[in-house]
C-alpha cells in the first residue's frame, strides 16, 4: 500500500521573515501539510515582481521541525519563490501562500505588491497560489482572523485547484469579518503620492504617502466595497496581461 504524501506548501511574504503576519500564517496552516517557509531577510514591500540580477543571493536555514522548514533569503519575494522551486524543494509544491501582508493590497495596489508578486510567480510555475493581506497597519495588529480565512481558502484550493495562470488576491478587513466575497479589482489610482520635506542639508526629499481615489464607490462587486462593508475580498488575478478584447480593433489600424 502506498503512503499518501502530505501536501507541500511553500510560504513566503514581502514583509520579511520576522514579520508577525508570516508567523501567524504559518501557525494557521500547521496541520494542513508540510510547510516550507522561504522569506526575505528584511522588508521587501512594494517590490512587485522584481528579481535580483546584479548580485548573488544568499540563503540559510533558520528553523527545522516536524513538517516545517524555514529559510531566509537576501532577495525579493519573487526571488524567494524562484529559488525555492528551482533549488531547495525536492518536489513541486501543491500550494504557494504569500503573506499575511501588513496592509491592504486591494485595487491598484495589486500592481505594486511584493506579496501578490510572489503569488503570481507561483502561477508562472503552474502552482496554485494565494496572496493574503490584512487591511491594517498597527504594529500590534491581530492577524488571527486573516489566518483563519487563509486556512479556509487554502483548504478549498487544495481540493478544487486553480486554473493555470490564475492566483487569488485575498484582502481581509480589520475587526469583525462578515464573510468572504468574490469580487473584481476596484478601478482607481493613488493620488497625492508624495510628501515633500527637507533633509539635514536643506535639500528636497520626497516620502511616499497618498490616498486611494476610488472611481467606482458604488460598485458592490469590487474589492474596496467588500472591505469597506466588512467582507474579506477575493479577486482572481491573471498573469496574462493581454487585452484580448482590443486585439480586433488594433488590427484595423493602418500601419
Amino acid at each position: 500500500m502506498t503512503e499518501t504524501r502530505k501536501p507541500l506548501i511553500l510560504v513566503t511574504n514581502d514583509d520579511g521573515y520576522h514579520a508577525k503576519g508570516i508567523q501567524s500564517l504559518v501557525d494557521s496552516l500547521k496541520g494542513l501539510g508540510e510547510i516550507v517557509v522561504f522569506s526575505p531577510d528584511k522588508s521587501q514591500s512594494g517590490m512587485s515582481s522584481a528579481i535580483t540580477v546584479s548580485t548573488a543571493l544568499r540563503c540559510r536555514l533558520v528553523k527545522q521541525e516536524e513538517d516545517l522548514k524555514a529559510y531566509i533569503c537576501t532577495g525579493t519575494p519573487v526571488d524567494c519563490v524562484k529559488l525555492a522551486l528551482n533549488e531547495f524543494l525536492d518536489r513541486k509544491p501543491d500550494l504557494v501562500v504569500s503573506g499575511i501582508n501588513h496592509g491592504s493590497n486591494a485595487g491598484i495596489s495589486v500592481l505594486y505588491s511584493g506579496t501578490v508578486g510572489a503569488a503570481i510567480e507561483g502561477c508562472v510555475f503552474q502552482v496554485p497560489s494565494i496572496a493574503v493581506s490584512l487591511c491594517e497597519f498597527q504594529p500590534d495588529s491581530d492577524f488571527s482572523k486573516a489566518g483563519e480565512i487563509a486556512l479556509k481558502i487554502a483548504q478549498r484550493v487544495l481540493i478544487e485547484g486553480l486554473p493555470s495562470g490564475i492566483c487569488l488576491n485575498v484582502n481581509v478587513p480589520a475587526g469583525n469579518v462578515k464573510g468572504i466575497k468574490i469580487t473584481s479589482q476596484t478601478q482607481g489610482k493613488w493620488v497625492n503620492e508624495y510628501f515633500k520635506s527637507k533633509d539635514g542639508s536643506g535639500r528636497d526629499v520626497f516620502w511616499m504617502t497618498g490616498n486611494f481615489e476610488n472611481w467606482e464607490e458604488d460598485n458592490d462587486n469590487s474589492d474596496e466595497w467588500a472591505l469597506a462593508n466588512g467582507y474579506a475580498a477575493v479577486v482572481p488575478v491573471k498573469i496574462d496581461m493581454t487585452a484580448h478584447d482590443f486585439i480586433p480593433e488594433l488590427k484595423k489600424w493602418q500601419w
